[in-house]
């Protein structure tokens, strides 16, 4: 049977210790601890499965690619999965982070499938900072499992800024950039609000659950804590929806503008083509091989150039005349 790895333990007035890489980071304070590792694999899942007697399907939950969002509720312990944006630069989209994580009266454990930023940090500032890391613990896992939600949460804004930017600088672009650009801009910009949708519409029934589940984990004071990160959820759903209603809308003035500018087109290739209709004609009619006054004679094409030209200024005034130009 291989041997399961070792748990580092940052303990108090210790600097951070040199780890191992896919080795969990763990700390204790207040007799709370806090287990994270990114990106679990079979040998750590299975040694914290059982040292805190995890159910075997949440263990295959968490080793599986893609779990739905979810809460499951166990006599000692929750266990829920999330999912966040984060921005893929090697596809330059945005793809879906999952956070599993396991929530008991005396630990939390985060087992995210890449890397969270806001988690790691939040992770290493109670790891360098023991004042922090004891205000925090002290008030119970509840609490921390809301303080790595909230600043998950928090983190979200930031990518709905850039998309909000982004409309902005299409709207901006679309009567001055060709057609083809400001297409291929709203077609991005529209596939991240897709995909931003995609993995907030579920999230927000699983917090709801999530805030009714995780009471008994929370002290009386605190049990409001989690409405925050629903209203979170919600103002983040809200502007994706606004977000939504605008690039559609700027879709349909992207084609308006389009048309216009094939009319515009269109127009002007018209007008050259009725200037030329009547010019051909005087052509045609003065080029067939029969004797006419002044035939042959240099008099009779400067007549015919100077009746063309009359012909051509005149439909052009015309044009004018009629705001068809």
């Amino acid at each position: 049977m291989p041997s399961l790895p070792r748990i580092r333990r940052t303990r108090r007035g210790t600097a951070p210790v040199a780890r191992a890489e896919g080795e969990p980071l763990e700390l204790e304070s207040a007799g709370l601890t806090w287990v994270h590792l990114d990106r679990p694999h079979p040998t750590a899942t299975d040694a914290l499965a059982e040292r805190f007697g995890w159910h075997a399907l949440d263990v295959e939950d968490v080793l599986s690619k893609r779990q739905r969002p979810k809460v499951d509720e166990y006599p000692d312990y929750l266990f829920a999965v999330f999912h966040f944006p984060v921005y893929d630069k090697a596809v330059q989209r945005l793809n879906a982070a999952e956070l599993d994580l396991f929530l008991g009266a005396d630990y939390l454990v985060t087992l995210p499938n890449v890397e969270l930023l806001p988690v790691t940090r939040l992770f290493h500032r109670c790891e360098e900072d023991e004042r922090l890391r004891d205000e925090l613990f002290a008030k119970g896992s509840g609490r921390l499992l809301y303080e790595v939600l909230d600043d998950l949460f928090d983190y979200c804004f930031p990518i709905l800024d850039k998309i909000g930017h982004k409309l902005d600088s299409v709207e901006d672009d679309m009567f001055e950039r060709r057609a083809e650009d400001v297409v291929r801009d709203l077609s991005d910009v529209k596939q991240e609000i897709i995909s931003y949708r995609k993995i907030i519409k579920p999230e927000r029934t699983t917090l709801r659950l999530l805030e009714r589940r995780v009471e008994r984990f929370l002290p009386e004071e605190l049990d409001l804590y989690f409405d925050d990160i629903v209203d979170s959820a919600e103002r983040i759903w809200d502007l994706l929806d606004n977000y939504k209603e605008v690039v559609e809308g700027l879709e349909s003035t992207n084609e308006s503008v389009i048309s216009h500018r094939q009319n515009d087109v269109l127009r002007v290739l018209t007008v050259f083509s009725a200037i030329l209709l009547p010019l051909t004609l005087l052509a045609s009619v003065f080029g067939m091989n029969v004797d006419f006054p002044g035939s042959g004679t240099e008099t009779a094409f400067w007549v015919m150039a100077a009746v063309m030209v009359g012909v051509a200024a005149g439909l052009l005034g015309f044009f004018r005349w009629k705001r068809w130009l």
